[in-house]
Parts: structure tokens; sequence; C-alpha cells
């Protein structure tokens, strides 16, 4: 499936935010997304649902201005992705998966956190 179909179920699920003061926020305010997701129907979608969006537009810009944010996610997803369970997914039941994924998680995290205390 390509990432740009993924969008909108991805957008859907995000749980509600829980803030300091007023209501729960149900949705973000802002999305940044590459060249892969540059496509008008996608645009309107996140218009209509009061996003706004910070798309890189095929053969007009470039996607440097967006690197900053996407990095984070394109490094997490290789820390993931170093964990041979979750990169060929032997996982039928999403509920396994997910699992398995929170332990990978906890353990980057656990080892990203003892590196900052030994140095």
């Amino acid at each position: 499936m390509h990432d740009s179909q993924g969008l909108e179920p991805l957008v859907r699920g995000i749980p509600p935010i829980r803030s300091r003061r007023g209501p729960r926020r149900r949705q973000p305010t802002k999305l940044h997304a590459d060249k892969g997701y540059d496509y008008d129907h996608l645009r309107r979608w996140l218009r209509r649902r009061g996003i706004r969006h910070r798309i890189a537009r095929k053969g007009v810009e470039s996607s440097q201005r967006l690197g900053r944010h996407r990095w984070v996610v394109e490094r997490t997803v290789s820390w993931l992705a170093g964990c041979r369970r979750l990169h060929r997914r032997y996982e039928r039941k999403a509920e396994h998966f997910l699992a398995f994924v929170g332990i990978a998680a906890t353990l980057i995290g656990y080892r990203r956190l003892a590196d900052r205390l030994t140095a």
C-alpha cells in the first residue's frame, strides 16, 4: 500500500490528546509531509478537517524544509527496523505485532537513556 493511501486512516486513528486547559484536542492542528503525499484530494480532505498542511509539491519545492520534522520520524522507524521480529513482521495478529513494537520502543528508550547517563 502506498503511504498516501494510509494517511486518512492514520489521522482518523489519532486518539484525543489531553491538554492542561480546555477540551481534549481530537486532531492535530498541523501536518508535515513529503512529496509522496502531494495529492489534491489529500489536501482538500485535510482542509475540510481544519488541519493545516505543509506538503512539498512535486517538481516545485524541495523536501529540505521538511527535513527537521521528518528526520525524527525516519530515525525512529529505522531504530524499529533494527529489530528483526518487527522488520519481517512474523506476527499474524495485529495485537501481537503492536505488543512487540511496544517492547522494542521500550528497549530503544532504555538504551538511549543508559547511553546518556554513562556519557
